[in-house]
């Protein structure tokens, strides 16, 4: 019978992990809904530089947000933009929920609603900067190098094990995928257009960490900009 990807921890293995965890935890603070905007764009540049952490049977995994994109609830390119139905319901929940999708039956995208409840709107998280348990993202991407461990939306949740499950979940108070803060600070931000699409595909909605490596997407959109 298959092991089904379950790894069983030797007591080495166990210390590590514990240490992680501690480190992580003294270091990063979750963040309260209050302290984000509740602005899809202003979140979209809020969340730059910012922990997303995966907890996940005593294993802990995080990462730095290092590129976001908006969707706007008028958007022809947002989920929302035909309405409320019972698969993008996440994106009107208040500010700071999970809203995750499978694109093109391959990859699940992992978003942030953005707006106040009622209105659809979210920020897709594009890009990490791994930082802690990279063993284990890298054991669920094992052919992977450590720079594309999670850089695109796919490879993201592929590194952190997010899918459907996590959807709807409140990511400042929930103990499986949470949003936290390290005190880092952003020196400054590039925008773009966004990738992939074919609606709305000139507005200028993708946010990144300039001069960061970890970014997904063409060389020529991830040029250092100031705004």
């Amino acid at each position: 019978m298959a092991n089904c990807g379950i790894h069983f921890r030797t007591t080495p293995e166990t210390t590590i992990v514990e240490e992680v965890a501690r480190e992580l935890k003294e270091s990063v603070g979750r963040i309260s809904r209050h302290s984000v905007p509740s602005d899809t764009v202003d979140l979209a540049r809020a969340l730059l530089g910012k922990v997303l952490v995966r907890e996940l049977d005593g294993v802990i995994a995080a990462g730095r947000i290092m590129e976001t994109e908006a969707y706007l609830q008028h958007d022809p390119a947002c989920h929302a933009f035909g309405g409320m139905t019972s698969r993008n319901r996440s994106l009107f929940l208040e500010h700071g929920h999970a809203y995750v999708y499978l694109c093109y039956g391959t990859s699940y995208l992992l978003n942030v609603s953005s707006e106040a409840g009622g209105i659809g709107s979210g920020v897709l998280l594009r890009a990490l900067q791994p930082l802690y348990g990279i063993e284990h993202m890298q054991r669920n991407r094992s052919h992977v190098k450590l720079i594309d461990l999670a850089r695109g939306p796919g490879r993201l949740t592929a590194a952190l094990q997010v899918d459907r499950r996590h959807d709807g979940l409140n990511l400042f108070t929930d103990k499986q995928l949470w949003i936290g803060n390290d005190g880092h600070r952003i020196k400054s931000i590039g925008e773009s257009v966004r990738i992939g699409l074919s609606k709305a595909a000139d507005e200028r909605l993708r946010y990144f960490v300039n001069g960061s490596r970890y970014l997904s997407g063409p060389r020529k959109l991830n040029q250092p900009t100031e705004k």
